[in-house]
């Protein structure tokens, strides 16, 4: 078992004991070749400051750069300082917040968390659920209230002078238990990595159906690797896995960026990467992007509230109004006349300051080309839903909510769609991509680039079969041996 170290500015003026854990001064372990191993100790970070460059600050970021995965890492001490964060963890957190705090009468209510408890019971799962989205020792929580309910203002950590004397035998007990719960990977014996699949149970159009799934996890088993679903409450064991493959729709401002980001800053081999799903999920900088590097899309314009008139005049009718964050077709409309366009201009500007307003140009179907690593994996025709201008309808059900779907070899697909694929999707990294494009005139246009695309069984792995899954998962066991040989 990898040994803790409780870090901490001065051992002398430690006022906790906690059996069976090293407690370690903060410029020793900074300092000290034996803590310098690579993956040979598991640290809490416990300094007065995790101020930018203190100390505090220092034992988190070289606690990363040793692999020693130290709680808080340098990304949850960033996320602490940012209210946009703050705000949207309140607002996913809603329910639990206003059910656990309803009987209070107030306006104002601080929680302080201790390694994930709370002295009082009935806190528990909200300090767990709080803990896990922002993994720090000790941490204080204030809570307002007003008309609309309870809300977070403010997470910090708290400073352990700052810890009333009556807590601290009960902080010992939470410690203890704390180091005895803590999962530990779930590898397969003498499996090489452990890879963590995040997917979401309620997500209405998965990226990957039940077979696929189960598919992904034979090949990571042949590949000599250990493979375990996780959901959006396991924030907590994120940690304990060598990797993260993300199977679950992607946004920014939801979980799915939350664990690509802490991955990523952990060292963690990580698809989606956050800087991908950051890029592709905003249509806006997708039309920015390839509009700089010359790649052909179809006429586009980025709608404000200063330029609607001219939108409709440079594009004329119909045109297609997309959200920027939009996925599955859903926030994308298209509008036929005059009156209909200023009505669903208005209504989409309302949710977004920009929008993108595209020429309307149809054809049979849509090419997807999926790309991992800088070269083409699948190529897939998606048909549009039957009497439908879209691959989905949904304003319909079963067959007629969806367009049939045709997968061939890749080097059947026509060489300047795949080129054009590429190129596009090299602008965004070396992830695992969907890009859909159009063949209109004999001219090819990209419509979006997708940082998670569709993976079912049945459809995109109708031509190569395992081998789909293997070459995926080959891509994490080569990152991830890279990384082991690069740590040595």
């Amino acid at each position: 078992m990898t040994p803790y170290l409780l870090v901490v500015d001065n051992p002398d003026r430690w006022p906790l004991a906690v059996p069976g854990v090293t407690v370690v001064g903060a410029r020793t372990y900074l300092t000290d070749r034996q803590y310098c191993q690579p993956r040979a100790f598991k640290v809490l970070n416990m300094c007065r400051s995790y101020r930018y460059q203190s100390v505090g600050y220092y034992v988190s970021l070289l606690g990363e750069a040793r692999g020693h995965r130290p709680i808080p890492a340098t990304a949850t001490i960033q996320d602490l300082k940012t209210l946009s964060i703050i705000r949207s963890v309140s607002e996913d957190l809603d329910e639990l917040i206003q059910r656990s705090l309803a009987p209070l009468q107030g306006s104002t209510f601080t929680l302080s968390i201790y390694f994930a408890r709370n002295m009082a019971k009935r806190y528990d799962r909200l300090s767990r659920e709080l803990f896990s989205l922002f993994p720090a020792p000790l941490l204080r929580a204030y809570f307002v209230k007003d008309e609309d309910g309870w809300a977070i203002q403010n997470i910090s950590p708290i400073p352990t002078s700052e810890v009333p004397e009556s807590h601290r035998p009960s902080i010992v007990e939470f410690a203890k238990e704390y180091f005895e719960e803590t999962p530990h990977a779930k590898r397969r014996k003498n499996a090489r990595f452990s890879l963590a699949m995040l997917v979401d149970e309620k997500d209405a159009t998965p990226p990957s159906n039940e077979k696929a799934l189960k598919c992904f996890e034979k090949a990571a088993e042949e590949l000599d690797m250990s493979i375990h679903r996780i959901g959006k409450d396991d924030y907590d064991q994120l940690m304990e896995y060598d990797g993260l493959f993300i199977r679950s729709t992607t946004a920014v401002n939801d979980f799915t960026y939350r664990f690509s980001r802490r991955a990523h800053t952990e060292g963690m081999v990580v698809i989606d990467d956050p800087d991908s799903i950051m890029k592709c999920t905003n249509k806006v900088y997708l039309a920015e992007l390839l509009e700089r590097h010359k790649i052909a899309t179809p006429k586009t314009v980025i709608l404000h509230r200063d330029n609607i008139e001219e939108t409709l005049k440079a594009l004329g009718l119909p045109i297609i109004l997309k959200q920027p964050d939009s996925s599955f077709s859903l926030g994308v409309v298209k509008v036929n006349t005059e009156e209909e366009y200023r009505a669903r201009v208005e209504e989409l500007l309302e949710k977004s300051d920009l929008l993108i307003a595209q020429e309307f140009l149809f054809t049979d179907f849509d090419w997807r080309i999926g790309i991992i690593d800088g070269q083409p994996l699948f190529a897939c025709k998606y048909y549009m839903a039957p009497r439908h201008w879209q691959i989905y309808n949904h304003d319909k059900s079963g067959d007629d909510a969806v367009g049939n779907c045709d997968t061939l070899p890749v080097e059947l697909a026509p060489r300047k769609v795949v080129r054009t694929a590429l190129k596009a999707a090299e602008l965004i990294g070396d992830g695992l991509y969907g890009v859909d494009l159009k063949v209109s005139k004999d001219e090819v246009y990209i419509i979006e680039i997708n940082d998670n695309p569709s993976i079912d069984a049945g459809i995109e792995d109708e031509v190569l079969r395992k081998q789909l899954y293997h070459r995926i998962m080959h891509t994490f066991l080569t990152r991830l041996e890279r990384q082991r040989l690069f740590r040595a």
